[in-house]
């Protein structure tokens, strides 16, 4: 899916404008269109690469912590100061500001134990930014009406304006990114856990929220979840299916206790798989790496599995492992002959990037995006030439000992041009050389496209990941979840943690 930086749902059947202060949206959507470029995209290299070696000890350096410590902070500090203190809203991108992103609010929701747990806040300042926030959603109003509304049917609009924290313009009641929303306000009801007035409420305001979600009736009848509805409308043809983010949604939406839908649903989602090697990584395809990694955010997937990984021989967090691993052989084989590109400079994914448009580029035309879907897999091969940090930072969990010397290399190469006050723009492409033809951001003579803005559904999960391959707070926390652990006993996941003592409701 392409525009200037995201399209919306409710637009997929318009014309789409290319104005850079357009939304952007997380990638449910994404995934929809990665599905479809896959049918017309080239064959996918498959370079024989070694087999995935088993998951790294990688042991860190004193150089490694400081510069994580460094990296973690400028992260926080972004939810931290450019979210609205007395609401909760997250912005959907900054310093560009239009609305807020209710899946950045999720990632924002989490962002907040993490700092309390680091020092950056003080507990008592994290637990009254989540009762503020959470608190907010749960009066914000409800109902059908296409206007005057934050939500229906416990699920929340795609973005809310900052103003009123109402449905922004048309766009969609989106099921992924209230999933988002949702799992940082689950990872808020485990870790504030003290005995206060403060946190005692987040933990009632949270289970509220959660059990108000009618993810039933976002099957339609049908066997899958819909991407989402719109008032006066009936569900789009559009349901989530194939491997992508959505994992988490269906983990939520199984873990009900209110309204659940039924295991079939899992087993019909994995029915749509597509296994496959790409350089040398035999695992689940998907193009953009951040579908290897949101629901890995909160999510434990370490030596559990469901049936279909049974069948692997395998777990999640391996496949993601694999994901990455063939990312990293693609970007270093370089096949588009790309800028830049190393066994050191790698990440492609859903991203920012320069213009819609062509430049022939010694001799051969070169296809340029503003926000697309980008990544490459067996499936699909989508890719402009346009790297962002995030993307290898939020597989650190995954890979540690090649993302860290990425991270380190990217910030060493680029300096100041990428890695600022609130740690890694979003994006940047050094094959894009061509000053004022930009439709955002920014283009540096001799260096290339840099962006200007962050994005909270970016940032987030290279925050959690990182915090979860220091110290595993956040997969913690979930692992004491009810709900996460019914959701995937419901998908039929076994073995590993979900041996141990049942959390108890």
């Amino acid at each position: 899916m392409v525009r200037a930086h995201r399209l919306l749902f409710s637009r997929i059947t318009r014309p789409v404008s290319r104005h850079r202060t357009l939304p952007s949206t997380t990638r449910g959507v994404l995934a929809l269109f990665s599905a479809l470029g896959a049918a017309c995209a080239p064959p996918a290299a498959t370079t024989t690469a070694p087999s995935a070696p088993a998951p790294s000890s990688y042991v860190r350096t004193p150089a490694d912590e400081a510069f994580l410590d460094t990296l973690q902070r400028r992260t926080f500090d972004w939810f931290w100061e450019t979210t609205d203190a007395r609401t909760g809203l997250t912005p959907d991108r900054y310093p560009s500001r239009t609305f807020s992103s209710i899946a950045a609010v999720g990632f924002g929701l989490t962002a907040y134990g993490i700092g309390a747990e680091r020092g950056y806040v003080t507990r008592e300042a994290a637990a009254a930014r989540t009762l503020n926030t959470l608190r907010y959603f749960w009066l914000l109003p409800q109902g059908p009406d296409s206007a005057g509304t934050a939500g229906y049917r416990g699920f929340y609009y795609h973005f809310l304006d900052f103003d009123r924290g109402l449905r922004f313009k048309t766009v969609e009641l989106s099921t992924i990114d209230t999933a988002l929303l949702l799992a940082g306000v689950l990872f808020c009801q485990q870790y504030f856990d003290r005995d206060n007035d403060a946190e005692r409420a987040i933990r009632a305001y949270a289970d509220s929220l959660y059990r108000r979600v009618e993810w039933d009736w976002a099957r339609n009848g049908q066997s899958l979840i819909s991407m989402g509805w719109e008032p006066g409308k009936p569900f789009g043809e559009w349901y989530y299916k194939g491997y992508n983010e959505a994992m988490l949604l269906y983990v939520l939406a199984l873990g009900s206790p209110t309204h659940p839908i039924t295991p079939d649903a899992w087993k019909t989602y994995t029915s749509t798989y597509t296994w496959a090697t790409f350089y040398g990584q035999p695992h689940v395809n998907f193009a953009p790496l951040f579908g290897h990694q949101y629901s890995h955010s909160w999510i434990d997937f370490r030596g559990i599995r469901d049936e279909y990984m049974r069948a692997r021989g395998i777990d999640y967090f391996e496949n993601s492992r694999r994901a990455t691993l063939a990312q990293r052989a693609y970007a270093a084989a370089n096949p588009g002959r790309w800028k830049d590109y190393s066994a050191e400079i790698w990440g492609i994914t859903a991203s920012d990037g320069p213009a819609d448009t062509t430049f022939v580029i010694g001799g051969t035309p070169r296809r340029f995006y503003t926000y697309a879907a980008r990544g490459v897999a067996a499936t699909e091969i989508r890719d402009d030439g346009t790297l962002a940090a995030w993307a290898s930072g939020a597989s650190i969990a995954f890979a540690p000992e090649i993302v860290l010397p990425t991270l380190r290399a990217m910030r060493q190469r680029y300096g100041e041009l990428i890695f600022t006050k609130h740690g890694f723009v979003d994006a940047f492409n050094p094959t894009f050389d061509f000053p004022g033809a930009e439709r955002a951001g920014r283009v540096v003579p001799g260096r290339g496209w840099v962006d200007s803005d962050y994005l909270g559904i970016d940032q987030g999960p290279m925050l959690a990941m990182i915090e979860n391959y220091r110290t595993g707070l956040v997969w913690r926390e979930m692992r004491e979840s009810p709900y996460i652990r019914r959701g995937l006993e419901r998908a039929g996941f076994t073995g590993g943690w979900l041996t141990a003592e049942k959390a108890t409701p």
